[in-house]
């Protein structure tokens, strides 16, 4: 079976469960004071453990998406599949039709920054139709590790978005799925780190100009946006307030206000106080001109940490930029809270983007 079946989580489950049970049924022969009993209760209470933290492992796995099988899980996966590289460099892995268009697994080569990283695209049925128009597009951003495929499988972005555009909520748009972590472990934040990855620059320049050069995408700041949720919406609102000259609007589902630093992140800034200010953007909205942007933040008012920071962001935005909210009487920093935000949130992003003449 496979790593991620329900056949195995059942398996497991019902192993656990039956573990359980015959340890309950055998518990009294083994309460006798001689050292085999002693060990037949240390080995009974052993095998359950085993039993239900492999039951919870798989389960873990299944909702996180950690590892795809078990050679993926155990190091062996050493399979290799055929490239397609277009003139831009970037690199076509796979294709699949979805309902509503079709997604492409590619890899995007970062030209001015050389860094690379795996991204999921969704071309809508209009852009596979009409192959002389240009349309808009929107980078989605996972958390901290993350991982894109659960965009699709957690979220179900192309899906939502296929819905909207069907409904005639928004026009076709495509998405561009990836992590913000472009050099994991590590934990850059997004940031231009001095004498290191340039993380920043690479979302705002290398990505836009792979997607316009390889895709029939606009170039123009308006038809572009950025929405990400948690360490992504970090991203998203400081990527769009530092480079407005090539984004229009961004979604923050429950992200924060300044860059975290910690174990994963290591020194970020090198001693540079001005680095340090401009990823903060508490600081940038006191200190530098608002920047002529749009912005959608989600929080809730109760069970999500960064509620009472959202609310300052929130009041300290002046025009020319704008910014709205999305906030819950109550919610947890997970999926299951942004999946609630996503049937509003997502066509209001979609909303703000301009679709180019065709």
């Amino acid at each position: 079976m496979g790593l991620n079946s329900i056949g195995l989580l059942v398996t497991f489950s019902v192993l656990a469960v039956a573990v359980l049970a015959t340890t309950v049924w055998l518990w009294p022969r083994l309460s006798a004071p001689r050292w085999n009993a002693v060990l037949g209760r240390v080995g009974a209470l052993a095998v359950c453990q085993a039993f239900t933290l492999a039951a919870l492992g798989v389960a873990v796995n299944q909702y996180f998406a950690f590892y795809s099988s078990w050679s993926d899980l155990l190091g062996t996966d050493t399979a290799t599949a055929p490239i397609t590289v277009a003139a831009s460099g970037l690199q076509v892995l796979s294709t699949r039709s979805v309902p509503g268009g079709r997604i492409e697994q590619v890899i995007m080569p970062g030209p001015s920054t050389r860094l690379s990283e795996e991204a999921y695209v969704f071309l809508p049925t209009a852009y596979l139709k009409h192959t002389t128009e240009r349309f808009p597009a929107i980078i989605a951003l996972t958390g901290y590790p993350g991982d894109p495929r659960n965009l699709m499988t957690r979220l179900d972005l192309p899906g939502r978005m296929a819905k909207a555009i069907a409904q005639h909520q928004v026009k076709p748009t495509v998405l561009v799925m990836m992590r913000p972590s472009v050099v994991l472990p590590r934990d850059t934040e997004c940031v231009d780190v001095p004498n290191g990855p340039q993380v920043q620059t690479y979302f705002a320049n290398d990505v836009k100009h792979d997607m316009t050069t390889h895709y029939r995408v606009a170039e123009n700041r308006d038809s572009w946006g950025i929405l990400g949720g948690s360490t992504g919406g970090y991203c998203a609102l400081k990527i769009v307030m530092s480079h407005p000259d090539q984004f229009s609007a961004a979604v923050s589902q429950s992200g924060y206000f300044k860059t975290i630093v910690d174990g994963t992140t290591g020194d970020l800034f090198h001693g540079d106080k001005s680095v340090e200010q401009r990823n903060d953007l508490m600081w940038r909205l006191a200190n530098l001109p608002a920047p002529p942007v749009n912005v959608l933040v989600t929080s809730s008012r109760k069970g999500e940490s960064d509620y009472p920071a959202t609310m300052r962001f929130l009041s300290a935005v002046k025009p020319p930029m704008r910014a709205s909210s999305l906030i819950l009487p109550s919610g947890g920093h997970n999926f299951g809270t942004w999946n609630r935000e996503l049937p509003q949130a997502l066509p209001w992003l979609a909303q703000q983007l301009v679709a180019p003449a065709a």
